[in-house]
């Protein structure tokens, strides 16, 4: 029972019999067959005006390749000192936008407020300083929270004062839409977003991330930088396949219900255990919980899989739920976190 990340998971089925389905005779190279031509509507009815799109492989990639395309390499990227692109990327969206500067912001669980964005930007027009060039917040955060629609307003209010571009990272933002109940439209474009790197691979895709502009402007660049950083597929129709099916009936949603539903019912039973805290709250599909040494360790010799947070000693445990987590597993879990808690205290008691 494995709670480590919703990375660890298998591929939907919808989305398997897709790469099936796809992979019946030739088809045109490099993105231009009728599948990759086929998502620009769907994900243009998705967002409810004209975008373009980018089918890519990888998350760091759309993030580093939609950074580069916003921020000039003598600017600097705004965003919160846990976010992916801050600290899980290797350097990849400063290589690709050139050795711009990443300025990372405090922020109580995973989030910056449009505040904290003001009071950082500085240095404007000073040549012997990096200029602010863009933003990039995670939906869902890295806490496993969500930006509401009217704080991506207030920053992106900041960002158009400014000049900045506001770019998201949302390798859950199916988590996050599906928590908010609000459209896709209001919590990118009509809030002010200019570029989203739309995630599928955490949410039952095999490997398949799309960059979404709404800005044609802002995506000038992109298809050179694609090929350039070597996310030109040239069977591209497996990407869009995935994208595709992962649209079809809204299963991004339906998949995503799943998995903050699995969360929410994983937190619920953690918050009566004996010694359990809650971190963040649980707004997504991820819980950040504190738990006694010995919990975990017992957990851990059950044969539950999951991370400790910061190091291999903490006592802060990450639990990621996902698409196809089964309830019986959290209850698994729940059932053995108790019985451990109880040893525990009857050994302290003793």
């Amino acid at each position: 029972m494995n709670f480590s990340s919703d990375n660890v998971t298998g591929v939907a089925p919808e989305i398997m019999a897709a790469l099936a389905a796809a992979n019946a005779g030739p088809a045109a190279s490099y993105g231009a067959d009728a599948i990759t031509e086929r998502l620009a509507r769907r994900f243009s009815d998705l967002f409810e005006r004209e975008v373009v799109v980018f089918p890519v492989a990888t998350g760091t990639a759309a993030n580093a390749l939609a950074l580069a395309c916003l921020t000039p390499p003598w600017g600097v990227v705004y965003g919160h000192r846990e976010a992916h692109f801050q600290v899980d990327e290797c350097g990849a969206p400063e290589f690709y936008a050139g050795g711009a500067k990443l300025r990372p912001l405090e922020g109580a669980h995973g989030k910056i407020t449009a505040a904290d964005l003001e009071a950082a930007i500085m240095g404007r027009g000073v040549v012997h300083h990096a200029q602010p060039a863009s933003v990039s917040l995670t939906q869902s955060t890295e806490a496993g929270t969500v930006y509401q629609a009217a704080e991506v307003e207030a920053i992106a209010e900041v960002c158009r004062r400014h000049g900045l571009g506001l770019h998201v990272d949302g390798s859950r933002f199916a988590n996050a839409v599906a928590a908010l109940n609000r459209s896709p439209a209001d919590l990118t474009w009509r809030a002010g977003v200019e570029a989203l790197s739309f995630g599928a691979t955490k949410n039952g895709a095999m490997a398949a991330e799309a960059v979404v502009f709404f800005d044609p402007g802002k995506a000038e660049e992109f298809a050179f930088r694609r090929k350039r950083g070597g996310h030109l597929f040239s069977k591209m129709r497996f990407l869009s396949a995935q994208l595709e099916a992962y649209l079809e009936g809204d299963l991004w949603l339906r998949n995503a219900r799943h998995a903050n539903l699995m969360a929410t019912r994983l937190a619920e039973g953690l918050e009566s255990l004996p010694g359990a805290q809650l971190q963040h709250p649980v707004e997504a599909n991820e819980i950040f919980v504190s738990l006694p040494d010995p919990v975990i360790r017992g957990l851990l010799a059950d044969g539950f899989k999951f991370y400790r947070w910061d190091n291999e000693a903490s006592v802060v445990i990450r639990l990621v739920t996902a698409f196809d987590t089964a309830a019986s597993d959290v209850d698994a879990f729940l059932a053995a976190a108790c019985r451990h808690a109880e040893r525990a205290s009857a050994g302290r008691r003793s």
